[in-house]
């Protein structure tokens, strides 16, 4: 069935422009912050697939994967841009690689066993850590004063890329969180975190692909498994066009509004999840 052909043109208007105001915002919070923007994309692509009529048993598994596949460009736009201005810890991403990608795959393998209600919960839940986290962490909170070793830190990377695989973000802000926590420089983190954004969305990405071939039939048009090209084409170029513009933001300004307008943003969306939820 071709779902957007039976939308109204004012609903695709709206969804159109919907879909560009959350590629501005991915790009800038790319660049700010060294996130993929997957907190702003998931509930965006949400909206849009009910809007479409995609059943809900399989709503959020299309949001999250295709949200992956839009992080990839953003990320990758975003940390050349940091390593242009030498705001990356390089051994850090060479660390990661190997459970990064391992912690990525396995998302993506888990979220096609499980319920759109329970990946929303798990997105909820972490909208609601990251946003205590950012109105009230506190800049000067260490765990230690450099990474720990190998296997540790590769232990830390192979659970964030598998939360973030789940729930459709890039994990800079949890690797961000992780590298300031370990005395990086604020800069550092955030510029080594776009990196790991494009390490985790890739395989990310193909993972989605692939558990969504067998429900093809209830997926919207132009869909590749649970990677909808639609929401890619209309979101990806936006936010890669805005990326640099964050960066030169994080490098120029004070985060401290920015910081708190997030974690605002954050709670907004996990109590939407959480109503959504219970009603």
């Amino acid at each position: 069935m071709d779902l957007l052909a039976s939308l109204p043109i004012g609903d695709i208007v709206e969804l159109v422009l919907g879909l560009a105001l959350g590629g501005v915002v991915t790009g800038l919070l790319a660049g700010v912050f060294g996130v993929g923007g997957g907190a702003v994309i998931v509930p965006v692509l949400a909206v849009l697939f009910d809007h479409l009529g995609v059943p809900d048993d399989i709503e959020m598994q299309l949001a999250v994967g295709t949200s992956l596949a839009i992080i990839i460009p953003t990320s990758i736009r975003s940390f050349r841009a940091h390593a242009a201005r030498g705001s990356v810890d390089r051994p850090a991403l060479r660390a990661w690689l190997l459970p990064v990608t391992l912690g990525a795959v396995s998302g993506a393998g888990v979220a096609a066993f499980v319920s759109s209600d329970a990946l929303k919960l798990v997105f909820a839940l972490f909208g609601l850590g990251m946003s205590a986290n950012l109105l009230f962490g506190r800049d000067d909170w260490r765990l230690a004063d450099d990474l720990p070793g190998w296997r540790a830190t590769s232990i830390w990377g192979f659970g964030i890329a598998l939360l973030s695989a789940l729930i459709g973000i890039g994990g800079g802000a949890l690797g961000a969180l992780f590298l300031k926590l370990h005395n990086r420089p604020i800069h550092v983190a955030i510029g080594t975190s776009s990196g790991l954004g494009a390490l985790i969305a890739v395989p990310g990405a193909i993972g989605y692909a692939v558990a969504g071939l067998p429900h093809l039939a209830q997926l919207p048009p132009l869909s590749i498994g649970y990677v909808s090209l639609i929401g890619f084409a209309l979101m990806a170029p936006i936010s890669v066009l805005v990326a640099p513009i964050g960066v030169r933001l994080a490098h120029g300004l004070s985060k401290r509004r920015l910081t708190v307008a997030f974690g605002v943003f954050l709670a907004l969306v996990a109590a939407r999840f959480l109503y959504d939820l219970a009603t």
